[in-house]
């Protein structure tokens, strides 16, 4: 910066040329330079003053918003945070065909603690323990003054124990949102279902993953993001569904049973409309039993009777034995075969039921009417055993049922190790072969739908799978007409629902013990049953595990006694639920008198 100088020469020299005085220069000079020092200095004065009020407007601005802010939001927990990938919580509904709900998700929470930031561990232990009875207060006190920073407490709350847990009002009790898998239904198709638990957790989300039934066989799909709001609808009618399992439980205690498996299947694509396994539980508390040893894995409630039952289902399987032998051209309806009991094979006896003798020769249809074991043997042996093994493989008896559950690929058949002609005759009247009774609906499917395999299913599709032909029309129509015998004329006699016209087969199988030979005392009764005969649209089969009837003189462990009833009041209660209308049958002419006027 250059100054002026206070006293200039040459307005010095000039002011004395003037005779003015010099000083008066300087003081002049003086004031000026004053002025201008004090005109820089306000200057730098006011432009701080500028700055610091802004500074103080931004920071009251930003403290002003940030208050506003905190004042329009929810209050929060204060959450526990760590590096890693996000939990996906969201979890696909599960409907039935109808779009009515089976499984859903409902927002919880969960109780953590951080032990450091309690101030009264002891009395928060004693407290949780009185809202929780199987937390101990002795236990939680330790691990609360143990050190730890972090520990769960309940992974799931209701409504009402979050409210009580925040009237202990322990700054060191937090709470997460979560989500979690809810059955509105509770027991209803509860092996269908199978149940849900949680996967990986953090305190502000849970994943949740299936523990068994299509849960588990669907996870990927439920779980899948692209497809969380689209439900998964199943083939199960929800209204069929329970009435199938009332009437099965009914049935089951009402018959002494210990256990009881329904399943009703669409003819025409495979859908499962109800399938029941009882005793049941409910998945919104799965249970973990134990049993007791000796204990047969049917006891356990969780067990699936219906697709891991593997049971010998007895004389229900000798409509295969005629199916394949009229399907070969080795008989007809009206052949007469052998039936003269008992009839001995080496060192075998084969009999009838009761020491009946139906022989010396029996129709091919009395055979299934009657349900000989000897007839059904001799036809057996007509068809060899190589081709008794090719058709029943045909029929999907040799395999795990493919249906949508994780416990279906597990459920594998029983089979003979070696295939002599006594297992022939064996097999052919269904002793010494297991199947599930889920299979067994899948055979007679198979005999319903013109003789053309279909693949059960428990997922909804109006475009059933195309399938194998394993017998041709004809012969599938003998067959159910032979089945539909059964009820008119044959073992089956309760199992006539008016309206309706059932065809099926019975079978009483004795349970196998576990170091070989078979029971006397105990059996597993199956009905499988075709309805309407004359348009067969659905398959039901209902098995009992050891019933017994006992309203009259001398217990009864027969099909007919036991399965039968059980299966026609299904019938007739379900059969106007799936749209079908009763058919009055035609009466024969010869049993109409002419009137006169």
């Amino acid at each position: 910066m250059i100054r002026t100088p206070l006293r200039p020469l040459a307005r010095i020299l000039s002011a004395r040329e003037n005779g003015e005085n010099p000083d008066t220069i300087e003081r002049e000079n003086l004031r000026l330079r004053h002025e201008q020092m004090r005109d820089r200095a306000r200057t730098r004065a006011e432009t701080r003053l500028l700055i610091l009020g802004m500074a103080f407007f931004v920071a009251f601005s930003t403290i002003g918003a940030r208050m506003g802010l905190l004042a329009a939001t929810e209050p929060e927990e204060p959450r526990a945070s760590a590096p890693g990938a996000e939990i996906i919580a969201q979890r696909a509904d599960i409907t039935d065909r109808n779009g009515r709900m089976l499984a859903t998700n409902m927002l919880t929470h969960a109780l953590y603690a951080h032990p450091k930031e309690m101030v009264e561990p002891k009395r928060v232990a004693k407290e949780l323990a009185a809202i929780f009875p199987e937390l101990k207060a002795p236990d939680l006190e330790r691990r609360f003054t143990d050190g730890r920073s972090f520990m769960w407490l309940r992974r799931t709350l209701s409504p009402e124990q979050m409210q009580m847990v925040h009237d202990i009002g322990d700054p060191g009790l937090l709470f997460g949102p979560r989500e979690m898998r809810l059955y509105p239904n509770g027991e209803l198709a509860a092996h269908v279902l199978g149940g849900a638990s949680f996967g990986a957790e953090g305190v502000n989300s849970a994943e949740v993953i299936g523990t068994a039934g299509i849960e588990k066989a669907m996870d990927a799909r439920l779980r899948d993001p692209a497809q969380a709001g689209k439900p998964l609808q199943l083939s199960l009618d929800l209204t069929v569904q329970a009435t199938v399992e009332e009437l099965l439980d009914a049935g089951m205690k009402m018959m002494n049973a210990k256990g009881a498996a329904a399943v009703l299947m669409d003819v025409k694509t495979g859908e499962i409309i109800s399938l029941a396994s009882l005793p049941a539980f409910d998945p919104n508390d799965r249970p973990n039993p134990v049993l007791p040893p000796g204990a047969e894995p049917g006891d356990n409630p969780l067990f699936n009777r219906a697709v891991q039952g593997v049971y010998e289902l007895g004389s229900t399987f000798k409509i295969f034995a005629v199916a394949q032998a009229m399907e070969l051209g080795l008989v007809t309806p009206t052949t007469l075969v052998d039936a003269n009991a008992p009839m001995f094979w080496g060192k075998f006896r084969i009999r009838e039921f009761e020491n009946h003798n139906y022989g010396p020769l029996l129709a091919v249809t009395d055979v299934i009417a009657k349900s000989s074991n000897v007839g059904t043997a001799h036809i057996a042996l007509m068809i060899g055993g190589e081709r008794q093994q090719t058709f029943l493989r045909a029929l999907g008896l040799f395999d795990p049922s493919p249906v949508e559950l994780i416990e279906a690929p597990y459920a594998k058949p029983i089979l003979p190790k070696r295939w002599p002609d006594i297992t022939t005759i064996t097999v052919s009247y269904g002793h010494g072969i297991a199947a599930s009774p889920l299979s067994l609906a899948t055979a007679y499917a198979t005999i319903a739908n013109g003789g053309v395999a279909i693949k059960p299913t428990l997922l909804h599709s109006d475009t059933p799978a195309p399938g194998i032909r394993v017998m041709s029309p004809e012969v599938a129509a003998a067959s159910v007409a032979m089945l539909r015998r059964v009820v008119t004329e044959g073992t089956a006699s309760m199992g006539e629902v008016e309206g309706y016209q059932v065809a099926g087969k019975t079978g009483t199988a004795e349970k196998p013990k576990p170091n070989g030979g078979y029971y006397d005392d105990k059996v597993v009764n199956t009905f499988a049953a075709v309805f309407p005969a004359n348009d067969p649209k659905y398959v039901l089969t209902v098995t009992l595990d050891e019933p017994v009837e006992t309203s009259g003189p001398k217990p009864r462990r027969t099909a007919g006694w036991t399965a039968v009833p059980v299966a026609a009041e299904v019938i007739r209660r379900v059969a106007p639920l799936l749209g079908l209308r009763p058919q009055v049958e035609a009466a024969p002419l010869d049993g109409l008198t002419a009137v006169r006027n």
